[in-house]
C-alpha cells in the first residue's frame, strides 16, 4: 500500500490510542463528583447483595447508569489511612497506618501534591464538604497556658482553651480545596461547623451525645460542643450544602471538583426522624437509607442544574463496616459484607473490599459491571490523565492510570495491590492470589459465636494465608502450606513494593 495511504491511518488509529490514556486535546473538562461513604460494607449497596435488607435506589440507579466495580479497594481498613491515598495517589503505610485523634495535626507534608491542588493547576474550582479528619493545626489556636480539665474522669480540651476567633492552619484549604464546610470528623471534637478555615460558632459545652444512636455506642470522644449540636442533623445540613454548591457554580466559566465525603454510615448511628423505621435492617439500615437519600438529592442537583452529562461521578467508601455489623447478621439477617469476611480494620477483603461506582456519560458505558482489579490509590493517576495534567516526580507514585478501564476499553493497569491496616500486618493481592503475611487477617475482634458459626474456630493455625479469590471469595480455604513456591514468590512482590513506589 502506498505510503500516502498507510499515514492517515496510523495517524487516526494514534489519535484514538492516546485519547484512550488522555482526554482528547480541546475536549471540554468534565466536572468531578467524588461521594465517600464512610463505614459502608460492600455489601449495604444493595445492587451488589442480592439478600441486602437494605434498600438503596438512589445508589443502584447511578451503578446502572455508570460501570460497578465488584473488585475494587480502599488503601486501609479505617477512616484517614484510605482519604490520604484517595487525595494524593500514594499508599498510605509509607508514611502512616492510623488515624489522626482528636486535635491531631495534618497528614499531608507541605510538598505531598493533593488531587485538588492538581486540580487547580487545570483551572478547576474545588471544594470539600463534609468529613475531613486528615488533621489541622489545632495548636495555632490553643490559648498559651491552656490546660486540660477532667469531665467524667476523662481529661480533655475545654472550650475556654481556644481562641475560637482565630483561623485554623493546615487545614483543606492549605491543600488544595478553595472552600471547606463541615465538622471535621463526626464523633470527635469541637462538635461545631467549620467554614473554609474558622469555627462558624464556638463550642461552649462538654460534649455530651444529642441523640442518643439508634444502633450501637455514641463513640463521642470528649471535647468542647455547641449548646445546640445535634447529630443527627449533621448528614441533613452537609447535603444542602453540597446541593447549594452545586447550584451556586451555574453559569461560572471553569469547571469544579467537589469532594463530599459523608460521615454516615459511621457511627454514631442518627438517622433522623424522617428515616427511622423505614428498613428491615434496625437503626444501621434506617441510616445507610437515609445515606442513598443524600446521594439522591446531590445526583438530582447535578441534573436540575445541567451538570449531568459533563460531569465524572465516583461512589466508593473509605472501608467495612464497623464492628456492629456482626450483631446485624443476628438480628436482622443482614450482612454488611455480603459474600466478604471480616469488617473494618480488617485485611480480610470485608476490611477493604468497597462499593466503587463510575458514571461518565459519553466515556463510561452504562450498565457494566467489571471485574478488574482496582483501588482508589488510581483515581489521582487517572484524573490527571482525563484533564492531561502531568503528575510530577515523586508524587502519586503508587497510582495507576485507569481510563481504559473506566472508558470500557481495557482490562485494569494493576496487577497487584498491597492491604494494611497497621504497622507488620500486610497482605500482596497478585492476580487472583491474595497473600496475608501473618496468621490471620484478624484485627478487630470475632464474636465466638459469629465463629462458631462460620467455622472459624475450626480452622488449623499455619503462618500466613494464601488464598485464591477468583474459587473462595470468602476466604475460607487456606492453601499456604500447599503452595510453597508462590508464597514465596509473593513475600519478594510484597518486599519490593514497600521498598520503592509502583512503576506506573
Amino acid at each position: 500500500m502506498h505510503p500516502s495511504v498507510i499515514s492517515p491511518i496510523v495517524i487516526s488509529f494514534c489519535l484514538l490510542a492516546n485519547c484512550l490514556t488522555t482526554l482528547c486535546i480541546g475536549a471540554e473538562l468534565p466536572n468531578i463528583l467524588i461521594l465517600y461513604a464512610d463505614d459502608m460494607g460492600y455489601g449495604d449497596l444493595g445492587i451488589q447483595n442480592p439478600q441486602s435488607k437494605i434498600p438503596t435506589p438512589n445508589l443502584d440507579r447511578l451503578a446502572r447508569d455508570g460501570m460497578r466495580f465488584s473488585d475494587a479497594h480502599s488503601s486501609s481498613g479505617v477512616c484517614t489511612p484510605s482519604r490520604f491515598a484517595l487525595l494524593s495517589g500514594q499508599y498510605h503505610w509509607r508514611k502512616f497506618h492510623g488515624i489522626v485523634n482528636a486535635w491531631g495535626g495534618s497528614v499531608f507534608d507541605a510538598e505531598q501534591l493533593t488531587l485538588p491542588e492538581l486540580l487547580k493547576s487545570k483551572g478547576y474550582a474545588t471544594a470539600c464538604i463534609g468529613k475531613w479528619h486528615l488533621g489541622w493545626d489545632w495548636d495555632a489556636i490553643r490559648k498559651p497556658n491552656a490546660e486540660q480539665i477532667t469531665v467524667n474522669g476523662t481529661q480533655q480540651w475545654p472550650a475556654a482553651a481556644f481562641d475560637w476567633q482565630l483561623p485554623i492552619p493546615d487545614g483543606p484549604l492549605a491543600h488544595g480545596f478553595d472552600y471547606y464546610f463541615g465538622d471535621d470528623v463526626p464523633n470527635f471534637p469541637p462538635y461545631a461547623w467549620i467554614e473554609n478555615d474558622r469555627i462558624v460558632a464556638p463550642p461552649s459545652i462538654p460534649y455530651v451525645p444529642n441523640p442518643m444512636p439508634s444502633e450501637g455506642s455514641p463513640e463521642g470522644r470528649p471535647g468542647p460542643m455547641v449548646a445546640d449540636w445535634q447529630q443527627d442533623q449533621v448528614m441533613p445540613t452537609l447535603t444542602r450544602k453540597a446541593v447549594d454548591w452545586i447550584a451556586g457554580r451555574q453559569g461560572k466559566p471553569e469547571p469544579f471538583f467537589l469532594y463530599f465525603p459523608w460521615t454516615s454510615p459511621h457511627a454514631p448511628i442518627v438517622p433522623t426522624k424522617e428515616f427511622q423505621g423505614t428498613t428491615p435492617a434496625g437503626g444501621f439500615g434506617d441510616y445507610m437509607h437515609q445515606s442513598d437519600w443524600t446521594a439522591g438529592e446531590v445526583l438530582k442537583a447535578l441534573d436540575q442544574y445541567g451538570f449531568r452529562e459533563n460531569t465524572l461521578v465516583i461512589f466508593s467508601a473509605d472501608n467495612g463496616p464497623e464492628r456492629y455489623a456482626y450483631d446485624r447478621v443476628r438480628n436482622f439477617q443482614h450482612r454488611s459484607t455480603g459474600e466478604l469476611r471480616g469488617l473494618k480494620r480488617d485485611i480480610w477483603e470485608g476490611g477493604h473490599r468497597v462499593p466503587f461506582v463510575v458514571r461518565w456519560p459519553g466515556h463510561t458505558p452504562a450498565g457494566t459491571i467489571s471485574s478488574e482489579l482496582l483501588s482508589q490509590i488510581d483515581v489521582m493517576a487517572t484524573i490527571a490523565a482525563i484533564v492531561g495534567a502531568d503528575l510530577p516526580s515523586g508524587q502519586a507514585i503508587d497510582s495507576h492510570n485507569q481510563l481504559k478501564l473506566i472508558s470500557g476499553q481495557g482490562a485494569s493497569a494493576r496487577t497487584n495491590l498491597v492491604h494494611n491496616t497497621k504497622a507488620d500486618h500486610y497482605a500482596i493481592r497478585s492476580g487472583s492470589w491474595l497473600l496475608i503475611d501473618a496468621p490471620s487477617g484478624d484485627v478487630s475482634q470475632v464474636p465466638d459465636w459469629y465463629s462458631q458459626e462460620m467455622g472459624y474456630d475450626q480452622e488449623p493455625k499455619q503462618e500466613g494465608v494464601l488464598i485464591n479469590l477468583s474459587e473462595d471469595l470468602s476466604q475460607r480455604h487456606n492453601l499456604f502450606e500447599k503452595h510453597p513456591d508462590r508464597v514465596m514468590g509473593m513475600r519478594e512482590l510484597l518486599a519490593r513494593i514497600r521498598s520503592m513506589g509502583e512503576v506506573r
